[in-house]
């Protein structure tokens, strides 16, 4: 009956279950649901669009460190009795990060820009350098 619930559908309420209890063991799916990102090639540039839906601009940061671009994503609400609607307490919490190796880019050449929950980041492409002929005058 498992099969058949779960056929033609990728959620699976007992393998979510399992991995909810035993992460250790199981591993951490939560992951890879956010910040799910494609990175397209253009002729200068790598443009990089990152799904992180929900949040403000003010709660995601982005650093570059030794080639690593560092995307966190923290999002921190709490509300305590009676300030909404007679909940005694509420709570979303949030947080994910993830790193993307960039090579020697210096930080301000990246671009970054965050609207309806797509964070587009534009890093340049390294661009080999040309070696310079040095002629060597006989004597």
């Amino acid at each position: 009956m498992k099969h058949e619930l779960t056929r033609n559908n990728d959620y699976d309420f007992f393998e979510e279950a399992m991995h909810d209890f035993f992460p250790a063991f199981y591993g951490s799916r939560r992951s890879q649901q956010y910040m799910r990102t494609d990175i397209k090639e253009t002729e200068n540039a790598y443009q990089m669009e990152v799904e992180i839906p929900g949040m403000d601009k003010k709660d995601i940061h982005i650093d570059l460190q030794d080639g690593y671009l560092n995307i966190t994503a923290n999002k921190n609400e709490r509300e305590e009795s009676g300030k909404k609607e007679n909940y005694i307490r509420r709570e979303r919490s949030f947080s994910c990060s993830r790193s993307y190796y960039v090579g020697d880019i210096r930080k301000e050449d990246i671009k970054a820009k965050y609207e309806n929950g797509i964070l587009r980041v534009s890093i340049p492409k390294e661009m080999p350098q040309k070696e310079e002929e040095h002629h060597i005058e006989i004597e």
